[in-house]
């Protein structure tokens, strides 16, 4: 008894506070519809992790060192779903509550929600806003999963309104409506599109909303000219078959009218590759990597890890998705995860709103005569800013490459390398702007990836991955 007390009154405390703690505008577009920035202009950087069954399976202790971790690690969005993929409706939380009574959306369970409403506050404590999922997919298409299916139109923007008025005055919400299903009959876009607008009206418009496609889908593809869709989203999914899939980022990011494009699931860290798993085992830290580098540069104004036993939270005892390694708690230590704030700290360290992509900086390669070095898992990639002071390149192997030098501004070149494994740097030397150059990565290796950062000498700007004070 003393203990639920206690709860009690550490979620009141919390539900009080609430107003006054956490007063302040969410998120908003950029004036070039390219990225995200906070209520002072200032840019804001998406480094995701999916964390889908963090409501569900963990309890305050846990959801607090796992959070703590993410935030250590540079980490500033989570993924989250309120109703679950793992049998969300009908398996509790740790402290017994299921999320509504009777599978009715229009009756949810107040100390279900209690618990979601500590976890929120809990991430805005540690400087991460949440991407919240109000429910995954399998509830309005059961195309595979546990379901059931119960969403209607009518009330998913009823659930919608709910979700939106509760957590009007949190300001590191962001709504992600859909859960990893697609739109294949009118009723699924009827009842997404109503999802979307009962949280706006709930809200009043205070928080940002995308939509989260199925693998190898994106958002664009149903709901692009919809004015609820402040960003697009990808899925590029589960696998190392990147012959296509590294341009869909690039593709959206040409679309009209301009809207920011993010990958929120590419392949996890220690998921089983193309999800077959005997035949061509476990991804690595190197596969997580290059879709990070391949997504940034090609448009993406963020990116989103993600680990197979974390999504899940699986540890001994529970039900196990295809196959996981290793417990939650151990995962969250995996390379991959640390690795991914390295990229983050070499995005920050330059003009961060004016980063287009631009691989006519590369030199195609004399025989192959591609666009660009490299293809598939293979493949080089450039992005630079618009008034041309500084570029860089995506070098996925250690191979040699050659470099347009005049895409670069001021008359001398300041040529770094930039580790992505362990964000070290070494500085090249300084080049005279003409003609092309040629570039050897410091060590060779089919894993061993690599950044060439170009700088205008006259820009001074700190090596790679410091701090970048305009």
């Amino acid at each position: 008894m003393l203990y639920k007390n206690k709860y009690t009154i550490i979620v009141l405390l919390i539900f009080f506070c609430i107003p006054a703690c956490l007063a302040g505008q969410s998120l908003r577009l950029s004036e070039n519809k390219r990225f995200l920035v906070e209520s002072d202009g200032e840019p804001f950087f998406w480094l995701g992790d999916t964390a889908w069954e963090l409501f569900h399976r963990l309890d305050r202790e846990m959801a607090r060192y796992y959070l703590q971790n993410r935030a250590d690690l540079g980490f500033t969005v989570i993924q989250a779903v309120v109703l679950a993929e793992e049998n969300g409706l009908n398996d509790p939380n740790p402290y017994g509550e299921v999320p509504l009574f009777h599978h009715d959306p229009a009756q949810p369970n107040e100390a279900y929600f209690e618990h979601v409403d500590y976890i929120i506050t809990l991430a805005y404590e540690l400087g991460m806003y949440v991407a919240v999922l109000p429910t995954w997919g399998d509830k309005w298409n059961l195309k595979w999963g546990q379901g059931p299916e119960m969403f209607t139109p009518e009330n998913a923007r009823i659930f919608g309104e709910f979700l939106g008025n509760r957590y009007r005055d949190y300001p590191n919400i962001i709504w992600v409506v859909g859960g990893d299903r697609p739109i294949e009959e009118p009723v699924h876009r009827e009842i997404v599109i109503a999802m979307a607008e009962g949280l706006r009206n709930g809200d009043g418009g205070t928080h940002l909303i995308s939509f989260h496609p199925m693998g190898g889908e994106g958002s664009a593809e149903y709901f692009h000219n919809e004015e609820w869709l402040d960003f697009n989203m990808r899925q590029t999914g589960h696998t190392k078959a990147f012959t296509d899939r590294y341009e869909v980022v690039r593709s959206d990011y040409k679309r009209e009218p301009i809207k920011p494009v993010i990958d929120s699931e590419p392949i996890y860290e220690d998921h089983p590759i193309d999800f077959r798993r005997e035949e061509r085992g476990h991804s690595i830290s190197a596969d997580v990597r290059r879709p990070l580098y391949w997504n940034l540069f090609g448009g993406g104004f963020g990116h989103t890890y993600g680990h197979h036993s974390v999504w899940q939270m699986w540890e001994p005892g529970r039900r196990a998705v295809n196959h996981p390694l290793m417990p939650w708690y151990e995962a969250i230590y995996q390379p991959g995860a640390a690795q991914m704030q390295y990229g983050r700290r070499l995005m920050e360290s330059r003009p961060f709103l004016t980063r287009i992509p631009d691989d006519t900086i590369l030199v195609p390669h004399p025989v192959a005569s591609s666009v660009v070095p490299g293809a598939g898992e293979y493949r080089y990639t450039a992005t630079r800013d618009t008034d041309g002071t500084y570029a860089m390149v995506y070098v996925p192997v250690g191979r040699d490459f050659e470099i347009r030098m005049d895409m670069i501004t001021g008359s001398e070149i300041i040529a770094w390398w930039y580790n992505p494994r362990n964000g070290e740097t070494e500085r090249i030397g300084t080049f005279p702007n003409t003609g092309t150059q040629r570039f050897t990565p410091p060590a060779p290796g089919e894993n061993l990836d690599w950044i060439l950062v170009l700088d205008d000498a006259s820009a001074n700007y700190p090596p790679p991955g410091e701090v970048y004070n305009p």
